[in-house]
C-alpha cells in the first residue's frame, strides 16, 4: 500500500502540469503546431493535399526568406528616413529619388535597378502596405510551400514590375516591393480560384472577394496618383503591379499548385518558364535598341 500510495503522489503533479501549466509539456506544444498548420492548410491546399501536408508538415526552415526581404525593406525605409535629409517621414523626398536602387528610365543601364527598386518606398503608408500584406501572404505560403518557390515568384514579380514599366510606362521611375507582393497575391488568387471546389465555400468566396477588393483599391489609388494629381516631383509608374500579378497568375499559379509533385514533370511549368524567358529577352532588347526613354 506505501509503494502505490507514493506512485500516486508521483503522478499527481504531472497530471496537473498536463491540465494546467503546459510549459515542459512538448505534447501540448505539439498540439497547439498540429492546429496552427491545420489552419493553414485549409487556407492554402485543396482537401485531398491537406493530409499529406500535416504528414510532413513542420517549422523547420521558418518562412525565412518573406522576414529576411522584409526587414532588408524597412532597414532601407529608415535609412533614407533617418540618415538622409527629408522633409518628414509620411512621404520621402529627394532622398529616395537620388537613390542608387531607385528605378530611374534614365539610368536604366545600371541593370541592378530593375530589382534593387523594390528595397525604396515612398512613406510610410507606401512601406507599410506592402510589408503587412506580402507578410500575412509570405508566411503563410511559405509556411506550406517553403522559401524556394515564395523566393522565386516574389523575384519573378519584381523583375516582371520594372520590365513591364520600363515598356509601357518607360518614362516613369519605379519604387517599391509591389511587383512581388502582387504576384504573391496573383500565384494565391489563382489556386483559390482553381481549387474553389475542393475548399470550403465560404472561405474560398471570401479570399476571392478580399484579393479583388485589395487590388481593385491599390491599382485605382496608383492610377490615379499616376495621371490625376499633379504632385511635383517624379511620376511613379503604376505598371509593376498589373505586371507582378500576371507573373503571380502564371509562374506562382505553378509553384503554388504543383505541391507534393515535380516541377519538372509539369507542361505549365516550361510554358511559363519559356513564356517568361521570351518576355525578358524582349524587354532586354528594346530597353537596348528601342526605349524612347532618354538614355
Amino acid at each position: 500500500m506505501g509503494d502505490n500510495d507514493i506512485e500516486e503522489q508521483d503522478t499527481f503533479p504531472v497530471g496537473m502540469d498536463e491540465e494546467g501549466d503546459d510549459r515542459g509539456n512538448p505534447k501540448r506544444r505539439g498540439r497547439r503546431i498540429e492546429k496552427f498548420q491545420k489552419i493553414f492548410s485549409r487556407w492554402m491546399l485543396p482537401e485531398e493535399l491537406r493530409e499529406t501536408y500535416l504528414e510532413r508538415a513542420n517549422c523547420c526552415p521558418p518562412p525565412i526568406f518573406i522576414i529576411l526581404i522584409s526587414l532588408a525593406e524597412l532597414g532601407v525605409f529608415i535609412y533614407y528616413a533617418v540618415w538622409k535629409p527629408q522633409k518628414q517621414w509620411i512621404t520621402l523626398g529627394t532622398g529616395i529619388w537620388d537613390s542608387p536602387l531607385t528605378y530611374k528610365p534614365e539610368n536604366r543601364e545600371e541593370a541592378w535597378r530593375f530589382l534593387s527598386y523594390m528595397f525604396v518606398h515612398a512613406g510610410v503608408e507606401h512601406i507599410m502596405g506592402n510589408l503587412i500584406m506580402q507578410l500575412f501572404l509570405g508566411i503563410a505560403l511559405e509556411l506550406v510551400h517553403k522559401g524556394f518557390e515564395v523566393g522565386m515568384v516574389y523575384m519573378a514579380g519584381v523583375l516582371a514590375g520594372s520590365l513591364a514599366s520600363s515598356i509601357f510606362d518607360p518614362f516613369s521611375a519605379l519604387v517599391g516591393a509591389s511587383g512581388g507582393v502582387y504576384a504573391l497575391m496573383g500565384g494565391y488568387f489563382m489556386n483559390a480560384v482553381v481549387n474553389f471546389r475542393e475548399m470550403m465555400p465560404l472561405l474560398g468566396v471570401f479570399r476571392i472577394l478580399v484579393i479583388v477588393l485589395i487590388v481593385g483599391t491599390d491599382v485605382g489609388f496608383a492610377i490615379y496618383r499616376r495621371f490625376i494629381t499633379h504632385e511635383a516631383g517624379m511620376k511613379v509608374s503604376f505598371v509593376a503591379h498589373i505586371a507582378g500579378g500576371v507573373a503571380g497568375m502564371t509562374i506562382g499559379y505553378v509553384f503554388f499548385t504543383n505541391y507534393n509533385k515535380e516541377l519538372l514533370k509539369d507542361p505549365r511549368f516550361w510554358m511559363c518558364i519559356v513564356g517568361y524567358i521570351a518576355a525578358f529577352f524582349f524587354a532586354v532588347i528594346f530597353n537596348i535598341f528601342l526605349s524612347p526613354a532618354p538614355a
